[in-house]
């Protein structure tokens, strides 16, 4: 077993180091170009149509789930222990350096994630009870003519849910948990079984409305808590940008090896991790983003580069910022989410306690949403909806093993999965690229509100042409 772990190990760093930075970069940067910059020539229309119209577009059905429950559901994915223990990650090894290069990935990958969710919106069909479902595995197929793909993709993103969605995210609450109260992780366990039951148990559209709910209030709260350290310590936030984009160009001298690493040491960590937390080319929330009640893929695909700016430029902004400005990320003990937790309370006594609470709240919603993703995984694999039914109460049970175990190689091997899952997808929206170009270009007549697109148009009714012209 040591052996197979070494093993794991090593393939997981090597795929998460240069190798997957340069296919999520050069992709990301390829899919600009070929959109025309049109995330960076149309930013403010982004945000004006997307949260500016957060109530106006609040509508769902009995098959879809509105648009910002579909958001929320993504974000309850994507924002995790990436944004407290990643970020961190980052800063050990990167020096404060890595948080500009993570910046930098955040505006490449605003790209990379609208154009897969506009593709999963585009590809998207209805199910055998009529609610719509699509993703990847969809567009894959469907949009780059790989069904070898589809499936590769969907076998690497089972088992990353089981490993990241399920384990390790209950690991994370049980421990956080026992941490702060001391109570038995068994305990967590059950108490985790019983509300992911009443949660997943209703659906897609149950969990789009608990998230809904818990994303925005768990993002305000670890967001107020970052602002309130911040302000407590003003004097200090000027020099902590400077650090940052001093170091981001200079050697630096963070600890975990990194002292004389240079500058693409700092790069290297600051895109991985920056990448890792969004989620942009994994391809999993375009599956929550494909059953939204929208009138149009770019408009649904929109949110996808909103929720890249909310994770990377707000809330890892924020835990960069309490870090640097709090000194200890210097201080070669400190690793991880203990250097968070500290950094926090520095300034603020009960500032690990919003650590702790941020992170069970994030690992929450993570292990909710993926579950949802996992039932998608299912039926694509094996074409039944009946297993995808069955899959969910067994994700509950590993959600409980999670939650009293150690999960080392659990986590190797989720974390190896989630860099197979990149290959597949990435490759399927490069050669999607043109069609994606005809699809904007569509949306032309959509831009200024005075028309509007059909709710009910999917991959069979209405964007076959634009793939197969």
């Amino acid at each position: 077993m040591d052996r197979i772990i070494k093993i794991n190990t090593e393939l997981s760093n090597f795929l998460w180091g240069y190798p997957m930075i340069v296919v999520l970069l050069f992709g990301g940067i390829y899919l600009i170009i070929k959109s025309d910059f049109w995330v960076f020539k149309n930013f403010s229309y982004i945000f004006k149509n997307t949260f500016g119209r957060l109530f106006k577009d609040s509508k769902s059905d009995k098959n879809s789930i509105s648009p910002f429950q579909a958001v929320s559901t993504a974000l309850a994915g994507t924002i995790g222990a990436g944004n407290i223990v990643g970020v961190a990650t980052a800063i050990e090894f990167g020096g404060a350096g890595a948080i500009f290069w993570m910046w930098i990935a955040a505006l490449i990958c605003m790209t990379t994630k609208m154009v897969e969710v506009s593709m999963a919106v585009a590809t998207r069909e209805n199910d055998y009870d009529g609610k719509l479902i699509g993703g990847p595995m969809y567009y894959i197929s469907k949009g780059a003519g790989s069904k070898f793909l589809a499936k590769l993709f969907s076998f690497f993103a089972f088992i990353a849910i089981i490993g990241t969605g399920a384990l390790v995210q209950s690991n994370s609450i049980s421990e956080s948990v026992n941490s702060i109260t001391g109570l038995p992780l068994y305990i967590t366990g059950i108490i985790i079984l019983v509300f992911m039951f009443l949660v997943i148990v209703g659906g897609i559209k149950r969990i789009g409305a608990f998230a809904a709910k818990i994303v925005p209030f768990m993002s305000i709260f670890y967001i107020l808590g970052c602002i309130l350290i911040l302000i407590l310590q003003i004097d200090k936030l000027l020099p902590a940008f400077k650090e940052i984009f001093i170091s981001a160009f200079t050697k630096s001298s963070a600890i975990g090896g990194f002292t004389g690493g240079g500058i693409l040491v700092s790069i290297r960590w600051g895109l991985a991790r920056g990448i890792f937390s969004n989620e942009a080319g994994l391809g999993t929330a375009p599956m929550a983003h494909a059953t939204s009640h929208t009138d149009h893929p770019i408009r649904q695909g929109m949110w996808g580069a909103v929720e890249v700016f909310v994770s990377s430029m707000i809330i890892c902004t924020m835990t960069a910022l309490v870090i640097i400005t709090s000194g200890l990320w210097k201080n070669p003990e400190l690793q991880g989410a203990a250097l968070t937790a500290h950094s926090f309370s520095k300034v603020l006594p009960l500032g690990k306690y919003i650590v702790a609470v941020a992170l069970i709240l994030f690992a929450f919603t993570t292990a909710v949403s993926w579950c949802y993703y996992g039932q998608r995984c299912v039926k694509y694999l094996t074409g039944s909806s009946k297993l995808s039914e069955i899959f969910k109460y067994a994700y509950i049970g590993f959600c409980y093993l999670g939650s009293i175990g150690g999960l080392k190689f659990a986590w190797g091997v989720a974390d190896t999965a989630n860099a197979l899952m990149v290959i597949p997808n990435v490759i399927a929206l490069i050669i999607m690229s043109n069609t994606y170009r005809k699809i904007l270009k569509d949306f032309d007549k959509y831009k200024d509100g005075s028309l509007r697109g059909d709710y009910k148009w999917t991959y069979d009714n209405k964007w076959r042409k634009y793939f197969e012209n």
